[in-house]
């Protein structure tokens, strides 16, 4: 079982202004000048950690990690209510991408990304096929009704009653209908202790579901009051619009990716992004390796699903991408 590469501090880093006073902090990992690769994390609000560049050989990638939009150490930090997030797209981010491989100075690079950062991912490679070199991606989220169902109108619920009651406790009996709406009214809320509330259950909510075993100290990190205040409003805003997305649309034009090399780790146990998902991308791209971790859930660390990750990328190094 392959073990992650050990974390490395960066040997370069920065802010990028992108417009619209928006300003996304960036750091290079690896070694100068190695196979270029953009990681891209989840969320949408969720931000980088150093454990992020741990999927990559340092002394064969070159990895460029940064913080979307309004998280992070990007700014203005979305934590603060007066941020205002118009300017907070899927196609502002896909921009923003590309801005940031100019930066790099690179004409192609891989793409890596898990849940949102699958559907970013995914999203920015059928914008900009000529772009990517190859694809890897884990825990496949694509903003279909029936998956935003699944996680916030009560159906994984059904496995995780004691979180999803903690999850429900800021919104009344009669606003349920429409909890993504209930929420996204709250987080944008003039009142700071009502925007907290509802923050910090929406943003427990992920945490408890992310690992395939409990992890209390995930939950605890999701209840950090500006880390779950940024992320629980941005990614409401994200969930309330649909993700700025048709619906079905990256999976119906999944035939802009058959001459990318791909690969997609999903867990069997994924209560986040269940496998339904990974799967019709795969029937829609066949030519992607569909690798299903039979005792994982969504998180990059499990060890299955680290195993497979840097075995993608451990496999791409080495591919000139030509």
């Amino acid at each position: 079982m392959r073990t992650m590469y050990p974390a490395v501090e960066p040997y370069d880093q920065g802010m990028l202004d992108v417009g619209d006073g928006q300003s996304i902090s960036w750091r290079r990992h690896g070694t100068p000048g190695a196979k270029p690769a953009v990681f891209l994390h989840g969320g949408p609000g969720g931000g980088c950690l150093p454990d992020h560049v741990r999927s990559f050989d340092p002394t064969r990638y070159d990895v460029l990690l940064f913080d979307q939009r309004g998280c992070g150490l990007s700014t203005p930090h979305v934590s603060r209510f007066d941020t205002d997030l118009s300017t907070n797209t899927t196609w502002h981010l896909v921009a923003d991408i590309e801005k940031l491989r100019e930066l790099m100075g690179v004409e192609r690079w891989l793409v890596f990304g898990g849940s949102w950062g699958s559907t970013l991912a995914l999203a920015y490679a059928q914008t900009h096929p000529e772009r990517v070199t190859e694809l890897v991606l884990r825990g496949i989220f694509t903003m279909r009704r029936a998956e935003l169902a699944w996680f916030y109108q009560g159906s994984a619920g059904m496995l995780f009653p004691e979180a999803w009651q903690e999850f429900l406790a800021p919104i009344p009996e009669d606003e349920r209908g429409d909890l993504v709406g209930a929420f996204h009214r709250r987080l944008n809320d003039p009142d700071p202790k009502v925007r907290e509330e509802a923050a910090l259950a929406w943003s427990a909510w992920e945490g408890s579901l992310v690992a395939l075993l409990p992890r209390p100290d995930l939950v605890d990190a999701h209840r950090q009051r500006e880390f779950a205040l940024a992320f629980a409003r941005i990614e409401s805003h994200y969930i309330a619009n649909a993700g700025f997305l048709e619906e079905g649309r990256l999976i119906r034009d999944a035939d802009r990716l058959r001459h990318i090399p791909g690969v997609i780790v999903q867990g069997r146990y994924d209560m986040c992004t269940p496998p339904v998902t990974a799967y019709d991308l795969h029937r829609a791209w066949p030519e992607a390796e569909l690798v299903i971790v039979p005792d994982a859930g969504h998180a990059s660390f499990e060890p299955g699903i680290a195993h497979h990750l840097i075995e993608a990328t451990d496999r791409f190094a080495s591919r000139d991408g030509g």
